[in-house]
């Protein structure tokens, strides 16, 4: 039990709650009128009684007394963007939030929950503010509760999850914009006064033109090993929306949350309305390090078994896309046993009878297995497989329909359409309706008579390739603004019931690539599918952004027939993650094939310091010829180092060395070339041991150049 702590009666003293963690501090205070207000973020002081003096230090224009509130409330004092505006049940739509006490409650050595009760004087209006901390990690989620006890309905017009103040000389946003197949494009800029805002209001796919993800720099643009930076994310796989307002006293204002456009929300007396995290971390010493914090953060706490292992597979999509019957799976599935991977992933086009899912336009929510393609059924593949020594995964896209299908004749009324309009296809299809109950339970249905039918399936691809247009749901009636919020919340209940039913079953978040990338969806999952643009050159740019939010287990790469390079060139990019195949291995050179055997072993041998060890980015593709980015586990005896051209012109490379990091630069290293293709020689000298102090001072040239495209060093402590 935490706890607690109480405005008294004359509430003659100040109050200061410091959220701090190992390096970190935000500091929350209330003024002579009860507004609690956020007076610093950043690297946290020695001693915490100091903190209260903070605020005087300030000498900032503030006409309204609450610009720095910790969750701005609208139609009072406040001038500037707010966290939450409301429709009383009288009407009214001013808001006032004064602190009423806080709760800290230890949850274990790492976690603490620190909570903040804030309410109206002159309505039954409350607001909690919550702040989880993850000490070790450097790493805090935010999130508000918001409830009143007002006889009728309050409508909640805007509602966001967070309220962050920094202060600084200037700030600089790096945001990322993209659509199918270029996702994570990364742009950097100082911010001006006024709001710069990123949002979604897709629906769903929320992420495919402006990922929820961000960065702030403060005092001067951070770098990989230098500088103030906020990284931060919302755990929420709808429509968002960040707000970064720079005031007028040039402090910077960060407000994320849901997005409220076409979502105010109807609360009745009593009822509470929680709002998604946004998780962020900060570093005063450059992205790189911010990037290892949240990465660890993700992997301890909050991706399904991140200290595990995942399974290596072989997807039949490239090679036959629709076109399949039994006896070309059956040829694939001992092609998996001859590649050495774990597991047979069967694609999209398995199911539809009545309407035969041959290719995109019909059978999505026929989910019954197509008997001329399958006539034994799934049960049938499941089997093969385990006879051929590998486990079995499937394809499914639950969420979605195709106007051709019976479940769309059979129940139109669980279709998002509008009744009046024509119906809008995205990819030629249309959502069902998660906030209907009997939505949620034929969805999950799905995957609980696949596992049911099948108790040794072993894998599930959940796809999701449409955006809503025509919103309008016939289960909420006239609560259509709820729609956006409800579908998302839909689809949290029927994923939760899979993994309280289905705990450890790998899962990967598939949405026509990155369209979904985000925590509050990757709770259930044990990894995500970048983007559909698998051509190795863009995976690099595509994988280094992720990479910043996201760590690499997560991270499912495959190697594919995706652009011109080398097999060895895509197996070594495809490496830095969850490693895949979709290739015809039949098809391929003795020589590739040998290649592949020698580079799976490999990876056996160095996944686990890429899954769960540090990562460190060497050499920005974006500013190099050559790309380098290196993983060292904990103990820092064990690391690996990839690099690759990314430069075609004459005469580029590695000219000079490659400077590593993270090592002990006591240790000596043996650094030697992996992943050679067959009769392929190092141009690295045999046996070079180097200390770590040299490796991270003058560093190692991996000799990339346009003979040698992708060059994958080992290092081991010699003892």
């Amino acid at each position: 039990m935490g706890t607690v702590f109480m405005a008294g009666s004359s509430f003659a003293q100040q109050v200061t709650i410091p959220v701090e963690t190992q390096h970190n501090a935000l500091v929350l205070q209330t003024d002579a009128e009860k507004n609690l207000k956020m007076v610093y973020f950043g690297v946290k002081l020695n001693n915490t009684k100091e903190y209260e003096a903070i605020q005087k230090m300030y000498n900032q224009a503030d006409d309204s007394g609450i610009l720095n509130s910790a969750y701005t409330p609208s139609g009072s004092a406040n001038l500037a963007e707010p966290a939450i505006t409301v429709t009383h049940a009288d009407g009214n739509k001013s808001l006032n939030l004064v602190y009423v006490n806080h709760v800290v409650t230890k949850v274990d050595d790492d976690i603490s929950l620190l909570t903040v009760t804030l309410k109206d004087p002159a309505y039954d209006f409350e607001v909690k503010l919550f702040y989880k901390t993850y000490f070790k990690e450097d790493v805090t989620e935010q999130w508000s509760v918001i409830k009143h006890g007002e006889k009728g309905i309050v409508t909640l017009n805007k509602f966001a999850s967070a309220n962050l103040n920094l202060k600084g000389s200037g700030f600089w946003l790096k945001q990322y914009h993209g659509n199918w197949a270029m996702e994570m494009q990364p742009e950097e800029a100082k911010l001006t006064h006024g709001i710069k805002t990123i949002d979604s209001k897709l629906g769903t796919r929320a992420n495919l033109y402006e990922p929820s993800m961000f960065m702030v720099s403060m005092d001067k643009p951070a770098t990989e090993d230098e500088g103030k930076v906020l990284l931060g994310a919302l755990e929420w796989s709808g429509n968002f929306k960040i707000d970064l307002e720079l005031d007028v006293a040039n402090n910077l204002r960060v407000i994320a949350g849901i997005n409220n456009a076409a979502s105010e929300y109807h609360l009745k007396s009593g009822e509470e309305f929680t709002t998604p995290a946004l998780v962020y971390t900060y570093s005063d010493q450059g992205k790189g390090d911010a990037s290892r914090k949240l990465q660890s953060w993700a992997r301890n706490h909050k991706i399904v078994d991140g200290q595990g292992s995942r399974l290596t597979l072989l997807n039949n999509w490239e090679a036959t896309g629709f076109d399949f019957n039994e006896a070309k799976l059956a040829e694939l599935l001992k092609d998996t046993k001859k590649l050495g991977v774990d597991l047979f992933l069967l694609d999209d086009g398995w199911f539809g009878n009545k309407y035969p899912r041959n290719d995109d336009h019909a059978g999505l929510g026929d989910w019954q297995e197509n008997k001329q393609k399958l006539p034994n059924g799934i049960s049938s593949l499941v089997k093969e497989a385990q006879a051929n020594g590998v486990k079995f995964g499937i394809w499914i896209e639950p969420e979605m329909v195709n106007p051709k299908s019976e479940l769309y004749t059979k129940h139109p009324d669980w279709v998002i359409k509008q009744p009046n309009r024509p119906e809008k296809y995205f990819r030629n299809q249309l959502e069902l309706d998660l906030s209907n109950p009997k939505v949620q339970d034929f969805v999950f249905n799905i995957v609980d008579d696949l596992f049911t039918k099948n108790p040794d399936l072993a894998y599930i691809k959940w796809d999701c390739n449409a955006v809503i247009y025509n919103a309008y749901s016939a289960y909420l009636k006239k609560d259509q603004s709820h729609l956006y919020i409800d579908y998302v919340r839909g689809l949290y209940k029927v994923l939760e019931r899979v993994r309280v039913k289905y705990p450890k079953v790998p899962l990967m978040l598939c949405s026509g690539g990155g369209g979904r990338v985000d925590y509050g969806a990757l709770k259930y999952f044990t990894e995500f599918w970048p983007s559909d643009n698998t051509d190795p050159i863009e995976r690099i740019f595509i994988q280094w952004e992720y990479s910043y939010f996201y760590p690499a287990i997560t991270s499912s790469n495959h190697v594919t027939d995706w652009g011109k390079q080398p097999l060895k060139f895509r197996t070594d990019v495809a490496m830095m993650g969850k490693l895949g195949f979709d290739i015809v291995i039949s098809k391929l050179s003795a020589d590739d094939q040998a290649y592949l055997h020698g580079a799976l072993n490999n990876y056996n041998n160095l996944k686990d310091v890429i899954w769960h060890g540090n990562q460190y980015r060497l050499q920005s593709p974006w500013d190099n010829d050559a790309a380098s980015i290196m993983y060292v586990n904990e103990a820092k005896s064990t690391g690996v180092v990839f690099n690759y051209l990314v430069n075609n012109r004459y005469g580029t490379g590695t000219h000079v060395p490659v400077r590593l990091k993270g090592l002990d630069p006591q240790k000596k290293y043996q650094v030697k070339e992996v992943n050679l293709y067959p009769n392929a020689k190092s141009s690295l000298e045999n046996n070079l041991i180097l200390t770590g102090d040299f490796l991270m001072t003058v560093g190692v040239n991996p000799h990339v150049n346009s003979g040698r495209t992708s060059v994958v060093l080992q290092l081991d402590e010699v003892k």
